[in-house]
């Protein structure tokens, strides 16, 4: 399926963001703070772990809202802004030349610093914006983009939300934390070594398209979401720091992307199952030369368990797993990959938090597919496969109660460990020169500092 987007549409993407940007940043008819002054609650009822992202259900009822729960009428300020910095430490020196300014090993660094806008609009309309700072490529970009408007409607005998968002990576208006847009480990550093392989799904197109979906959600039980992605034009991304050619690819047409999941709460706990897909045709590096396009079909489930309780002990479980097929037909006309693959990716984790304070969260990833000597070149196997597991530690000390910085001070700090049973399709000499998947193993100590 091919759907068309006409070039026109670069207008109406620039009047619409823009008009959103600034109805976000200045109407003050209503109030329209940052999330923390608009609801006046801390951030552990929204949050599991007292920060961010990881959602509780009145958390996911917020966003399903369109960000418009308010508590008061007064003004606040709608601007916010966090930072991220931390201290890295692989097993062995990287082999790759470092980012500029950086050593092969034992590096500090400011991951991110960014800058939102956000807040409701009435009863209907709400959302954020975020431009962030890349501390590693030192660079200023648009980041996550999610504005909404809603309603609520009945339907025969049940109260249904309906809503719609406008944004810019497929899964950043997802509710659930187990999606790559928002799933564990929640941050992370760019100079972390990562394996090569990764669905379309995992990130491929964050901040190089723009998304538009409409949802309902039914009896607070099951949500329904259809959408559709597309690229925008080069003038329209380079304003906004991105460049589609960086990434997977520019999308011919537009991608449907679709979302079905069933919620159930069962007072301090609550669980989720549900599925997903994401179908986009894409120019790979913007190459129209061949006349074609790479076809991918994304397609998976999900599932979640937490107990929330009275907040002194939290517990959940998330797992989602995701199938990607390949019909490579303009990269192999271009000789860049074979004409047919498969790539798969399991994510399982857990989390505890004591007093929504402190917290442990343990990971196994494991990312397999079909070998391509073209695609996969790097490796020794001609292979994308990669396994692990991902462990962190970490404390809030302001999630309950506010700092005396004010409230809308938050912190958090942890260590991470991240260890390698295999990447990029070996355990040793995966590279054929001589390094191992263990040489990845990285130690990671941040600081993430929310205002």
């Amino acid at each position: 399926m091919n759907w068309r987007v006409r070039p026109e549409m670069a207008v109406w993407e620039f009047a619409c963001i823009a008009s959103c940007f600034l109805f976000l940043s200045t109407h003050t008819a209503s109030a329209i703070p940052a999330f923390a002054d608009q609801t006046g609650v801390q951030c552990n009822a929204c949050h599991v772990g007292g920060f961010g992202p990881q959602l509780t259900p009145l958390g996911r009822q917020f966003k399903l809202e369109g960000y418009t729960m308010r508590a008061g009428d007064s003004f606040t300020v709608p601007f916010s802004a966090m930072a991220v910095v931390s201290y890295l430490r692989t097993n062995a020196d990287q082999a790759a030349p470092p980012a500029p300014h950086y050593a092969v090993n034992d590096n500090a660094t400011i991951d991110q610093i960014s800058l939102f806008a956000a807040g409701g609009i009435g009863d209907h309309f709400g959302g954020f914006s975020q431009f962030t700072y890349d501390g590693v490529g030192r660079s200023v970009a648009w980041d996550n983009l999610d504005l909404r408007a809603v309603d609520h409607v009945t339907i025969g005998d049940s109260d249904v939300l309906i809503g719609a968002s406008l944004n810019n990576a497929p899964g950043v208006q997802d509710i659930w934390n187990t999606v790559p847009a928002w799933g564990f480990p929640y941050t992370d550093s760019d100079l972390a070594p990562a394996p090569t392989a990764g669905t379309i799904l995992s990130g491929a197109l964050a901040q190089t398209t723009l998304g538009m979906s409409a949802y309902a959600w039914w009896n607070n039980s099951i949500y329904t979401e259809v959408g559709l992605y597309w690229t925008p034009t080069h003038g329209f991304l380079r304003a906004m720091g991105a460049d589609p050619d960086d990434g997977a690819g520019r999308i011919s047409g537009a991608a449907p992307y679709f979302r079905l999941a069933y919620q159930k709460d069962y007072g301090d706990e609550n669980f989720q199952l549900g599925v997903f897909g994401l179908f986009p045709n894409l120019y790979p590096g913007g190459d129209r030369s061949t006349g074609m396009s790479d076809h991918y079909a994304d397609m998976g489930f999900d599932g979640t368990y937490q107990f929330v309780g009275t907040g002194e002990n939290i517990y959940e479980v998330q797992a989602i797993f995701t199938h990607e097929h390949q019909s490579l037909d303009a990269s192999y006309a271009l000789g860049l990959a074979n004409a047919h693959n498969t790539l798969n990716d399991f994510r399982l984790d857990g989390s505890y938090y004591w007093h929504n304070e402190i917290g442990g969260s343990i990971q196994y990833f494991n990312t397999w597919g079909s070998a391509d000597g073209l695609l996969y070149g790097d490796s020794a196997t001609a292979s994308p496969n990669s396994s692990g597991v991902l462990l962190q530690i970490d404390g809030t000390p302001f999630g309950n109660e506010p700092s005396s910085l004010g409230p809308r001070f938050n912190l958090r700090v942890g260590v991470q460990y991240r260890i390698y049973a295999k990447f990029d399709g070996g355990t040793t000499n995966y590279d054929g020169l001589g390094h191992n998947a263990s040489d990845n193993n990285t130690l990671r100590i941040f600081a993430w500092l929310a205002l």
